[in-house]
């Protein structure tokens, strides 16, 4: 039997130069492609829009994400996981 973790994973996003992101307290990659990366994190959903963006490293063990690429834009909003996406909340 596994043990839950019962605390949030500490949660920082390291952005360099636009170019290389890093991000800690990441619990689930959800999509991703050239242009949009999203990650559930332990402060909520975060997507990440820009171009020729590539996963370079995910660590489930650890939750530390990288990627590279031109970063647009971050933005966190509330964590959708659990509610069954984008089209169970057309259906409302």
């Amino acid at each position: 039997m596994q043990e839950e973790k019962s605390f949030k994973q500490p949660h920082q996003l390291i952005l360099e130069e636009r170019g290389r992101l890093s991000v800690s307290g990441v619990q689930d990659v959800d999509c991703f492609d050239e242009s949009t990366v999203v990650l559930f994190t332990s402060l909520g959903r975060l997507v990440i829009k820009g171009r020729s963006l590539r996963v370079s490293g995910f660590s489930v063990e650890t939750g530390d994400f990288a990627l590279e690429g031109e970063v647009d834009s971050l933005v966190y909003s509330e964590d959708q996981k659990n509610r069954g996406g984008f089209f169970a909340g057309l259906f409302r």
